[in-house]
């Protein structure tokens, strides 16, 4: 198993990656942890796009069974296709402020405005590779299972959700690579979107 959780920031990638590693005792990375060189204070040196994606392979390939959670959207077709299913959170966008704001101050002690306003422009589309838009085509263009969960869901919850899919073949199944999702009573292959 090879997973990938993606949603905007704040939505609980991390949180419900985390918590579905444990689920099926597997490795759990985090893409941040590839796209920035370590540093302190975080967050201050991008690694070029062969760095990071060097990086992240070289984690997975030594787990069998990974989650990576966060955006690996441009990153590269080798790590890209490599998920066996990805879940796709969409949380509303007042949630994730608020959740990104009280991180902030856990973490650093004030908030990074800026980082907020970034954040909160997610649903808007005017964000090259981590937008609502951008996530939407990239998910089109998968060839894996997909999952949609939507709105501030336990992690609890989410993971159930997640190993209820998984145990029904209830995942969303792209027909053809870029094309159009059909319903499910005129597709030749199954969808299921779980939005609840």
């Amino acid at each position: 198993m090879r997973s990938l959780v993606i949603g905007a920031a704040g939505s609980g990638t991390s949180t419900l990656g985390q918590a579905l590693a444990s689920e099926f005792g597997a490795s759990f990375f985090e893409a941040d942890d590839h796209f920035w060189v370590a540093s302190d204070p975080p967050y201050q040196t991008k690694r070029s796009p062969d760095e990071r994606l060097r990086s992240v392979l070289d984690a997975l390939s030594r787990s069998p069974s990974a989650v990576l959670a966060g955006s690996v959207v441009g990153w590269g077709s080798e790590l890209e296709n490599c998920f066996s299913h990805v879940v796709f959170l969409s949380v509303p966008t007042d949630v994730r402020l608020a959740r990104l704001r009280q991180r902030e101050m856990n973490r650093f002690g004030h908030v990074n405005e800026a980082f907020l306003d970034w954040a909160a422009k997610y649903d808007e589309g005017d964000i090259a590779d981590r937008s609502r838009a951008a996530h939407e085509r990239w998910l089109s263009e998968r060839t894996c299972l997909t999952l949609r969960i939507s709105g501030d869901v336990p992690v609890e919850q989410g993971v159930t959700r997640i190993v209820e899919a998984l145990s029904n073949n209830a995942f969303e199944r792209p027909c053809s690579v870029g094309g159009p999702r059909l319903a499910a009573a005129e597709a030749s292959c199954p969808a299921a979107q779980l939005d609840r």
